[in-house]
């Protein structure tokens, strides 16, 4: 009979403690352990704080460097270098050259002749072309750069000349040739009956009105590549600023991986003489050596 009760409350104590329906009859015991619980502290480290202040510098170089973009009659760099450099490295035959002879009126000049020359290992190439009714002239797989332009027009037994400076663009982005459209005024008879011949006589059959001496520092270039300089310019500036603004909001917050990517952004800023680049890659390899502190749970 004790035997039967014995089973039977064993067999009581199993089942309530696999249904959890009364509280474990055995005794509890506590182990003790000297592990701390620790969380990285949120505060951004003093290293982690110079880091973002030099990527802040570094984004103002690119703000300077994309100011300098935006005003292109002035800075380190300007739209025609910015070009020239282009068209230095861009493939042969890939530029096209097209546009207006007008007279002084506005009006189209035909039949007139659109001679261009070019400086190419040393040798002068040149090819012309003839305005139609309208004015008009078209060149074809040119080789991106300078040349010079002179428009011969035959006008009251005198031949005139008007010659100027050109930069012909490479091609943008994908695109595979390079378009370059300027429209030209060529100046009114009376203004070439005032310059001087160059034999030195009162009356010359030829009369030309130079302008290649006053644009050595700026080209004749297409207006599309002067806005496209621009952008350039503004995308700089985009990018500083928000490199600038992640790098400030990093200290704020004490998150690396903010930093980081200000670090990142400012590398694409350019700057002058591209200290931007080197400043950002540096300032992005800085931000693999920030480790922040840990703090104890009390």
């Amino acid at each position: 009979m004790g035997a039967d009760t014995d089973e039977q409350a064993q067999e009581i104590d199993y089942i309530d403690e696999m249904t959890s329906q009364n509280n474990p009859k055995q005794n509890i015991m506590f182990a003790s352990s000297d592990t701390k619980l620790t969380i990285e502290q949120k505060n951004m480290p003093p290293i982690g704080n110079a880091t973002a202040i030099f990527v802040i510098i570094t984004a103002l170089l690119g703000l300077l460097n994309g100011l300098d973009y935006t005003t292109p009659q002035s800075g380190l760099v300007r739209p025609d270098e910015f070009i020239f450099s282009m068209a230095q490295n861009a493939p042969e035959d890939s530029a096209n050259f097209k546009g207006h002879v007008y007279d002084h009126d506005g009006n189209g000049l035909n039949n007139s002749i659109v001679y261009i020359s070019w400086l190419e290992y040393d040798v002068w190439n040149s090819t012309e072309v003839e305005t139609d009714k309208e004015g008009y002239f078209e060149f074809e797989n040119l080789d991106p750069g300078m040349i010079r332009v002179d428009i011969i027009t035959s006008r009251d037994g005198h031949t005139d000349v008007f010659s100027n400076r050109v930069l012909l663009s490479p091609p943008a982005l994908f695109e595979p040739i390079g378009f370059t459209t300027i429209d030209f005024d060529v100046p009114s008879q009376e203004e070439f009956s005032k310059q001087e011949c160059s034999n030195g006589a009162d009356e010359c059959e030829i009369r030309e009105i130079d302008r290649t001496p006053l644009q050595m520092d700026h080209p004749l270039m297409d207006p599309g590549a002067s806005s496209l300089y621009t952008t350039v310019g503004i995308a700089f500036i985009s990018l500083a600023l928000i490199s600038a603004g992640f790098a400030a909001w990093s200290m704020k917050s004490g998150s690396i991986a903010l930093l980081r990517t200000s670090a990142a952004l400012s590398f694409f800023t350019m700057g002058h003489y591209y200290s931007a680049c080197i400043f950002g890659l540096l300032a992005f390899a800085l931000t693999y050596s920030i480790k922040k502190p840990l703090e104890i749970l009390e």
